[in-house]
């Protein structure tokens, strides 16, 4: 194969050049829209799963601490510490409560 290379006149070579380039680029589409075709089937099949949890609404405070009013909890996740401290000193939970006007 080398020996016929050598042979061939540069107007030859150029022509197997091209010929070459285009045979390869044609390859080269090819197998990647076949890697584009099998990267979106995996796409697919690990896309993250949308049935997360559902909204919920706002919940409205029912517990306020007299010393700071602006610091209320709603009676869900942890105890405030503000809330934690006044149980501990005797206070019943009651004693916070928002009333309803």
């Amino acid at each position: 194969m080398r020996a016929n290379l050598n042979s061939m006149s540069i107007e030859e070579l150029w022509a197997l050049h091209e010929q070459l380039c285009h045979i390869l680029s044609s390859k080269i589409s090819a197998e990647k829209a076949e890697l584009e075709k099998k990267l979106g089937q995996l796409k697919i099949e690990f896309a993250p799963r949308t049935t997360g949890r559902r909204p919920y609404p706002p919940v409205l405070p029912k517990f306020r601490n007299p010393r700071r009013p602006s610091e209320t909890w709603a009676g869900r996740g942890k105890r405030p510490r503000w809330l934690t401290a006044q149980l501990r000193n005797g206070k019943q939970l009651d004693d916070f409560r928002i009333r309803a006007s």
